[in-house]
């Protein structure tokens, strides 16, 4: 933070406040004390009304109040993000105040920001917004650049790994949108690399580029379309299963599908999860070994216990043959 943004913030902070002392003003902006009284005085000689006296802190005089200050680009993405998850999960006592909040915030940005703003917002879609996150949110640092890219429709370079053990590959992408689903953010992007459309973990993402190359607008690209056909083509079977603890981190690195937590136990966690395959589900859960265990549907129960005496009746007959 420069100088000047952080005098704007220091008032701001004071006129929030009845009193503020000096200590706390250099925690908050994580400056030292005889800065914060450099800071002070050259608000003072600025014509900030600000009261201070020793071993008590500073104020500012009753009545004062800064005037409309600038958003930055990152606090219009937060906003945006922050009232498409109010207009979708709350009631309308919230849902309402929020809008007009947000109309007023918008009322002061430049038009160039405004249509930013306006454009996240449309191409930002939340759901099922209760799941617990995959992912810790200091191991997913890239979700404010990735709404930069779609608010200002410019190019994002990604260094990508589809999961834990896949191959890591550089991709540069048109971003379209964000999606919150299942515990996970996701870039709904056009890729260059493969030439189609493309859903792109956050959290998976290695490094990112915010390119000055911009992109056309797509008029016949609609999240909300897009995503109600990318249901259609996924009808996918829900399943029940079951991790130890130890067994957790590997299985949502390696997972295709986001692990949605359902029920903590004393030897581990059942996750919900969604497969294309049965078959496949009940390979990729023999390879836990007994650190996993189907719980549902009883089909993918009969799947692992099939394979598994497959598995042994061939072990089996390689120790007769020996």
């Amino acid at each position: 933070m420069n100088r000047t943004d952080r005098l704007v913030a220091m008032v701001m902070h004071l006129q929030g406040r009845r009193v503020v002392r000096a200590e706390e003003l250099a925690r908050r902006f994580e400056i030292s004390l005889r800065t914060v009284y450099r800071d002070i005085s050259a608000l003072a000689e600025a014509g900030v009304p600000i009261l201070g006296e020793a071993g008590v802190g500073y104020s500012l005089v009753r009545g004062y109040n800064l005037p409309p200050v600038m958003l930055t680009a990152d606090e219009a993405a937060a906003l945006a993000v922050g009232a498409q998850m109010v207009r979708q999960f709350g009631d309308a006592s919230v849902a309402e105040p929020m809008a007009s909040a947000i109309d007023k915030l918008r009322a002061i940005l430049p038009r160039e920001r405004q249509e930013q703003v306006d454009r996240l917002g449309r191409q930002t879609v939340i759901r099922n917004p209760t799941c617990r996150p995959a992912a810790e949110p200091q191991t997913q640092p890239w979700l404010l650049a990735v709404q930069h890219g779609v608010a200002q429709r410019r190019v994002l370079r990604l260094r990508y790994r589809s999961s834990a053990v896949g191959e890591e590959t550089q991709r540069d992408v048109e971003p379209l949108g964000v999606v919150f689903y299942g515990g996970a953010w996701y870039l709904v992007a056009w890729c260059r690399l493969r030439g189609d459309f493309r859903h792109f973990r956050v959290d998976r993402v290695q490094g990112l580029e915010l390119l000055p190359e911009t992109f056309a607008a797509r008029p016949d690209f609609s999240l909300t379309r897009h995503l109600r056909e990318q249901d259609k083509r996924d009808e996918s079977e829900s399943a029940r299963v079951w991790f130890s603890d130890r067994a957790i981190k590997r299985a949502r690195n390696e997972s295709q599908a986001t692990l949605i937590e359902e029920r903590r136990r004393d030897d581990g966690a059942e996750y919900t999860m969604f497969t294309f395959s049965l078959e496949w589900l009940a390979r990729w859960l023999l390879g836990f070994g007994a650190d996993a265990e189907a719980i549902a549907p009883m089909e993918l129960r009969e799947q692992v216990r099939r394979q598994a005496e497959a598995i042994a009746e061939r072990h089996s007959d390689a120790l007769v043959a020996g």
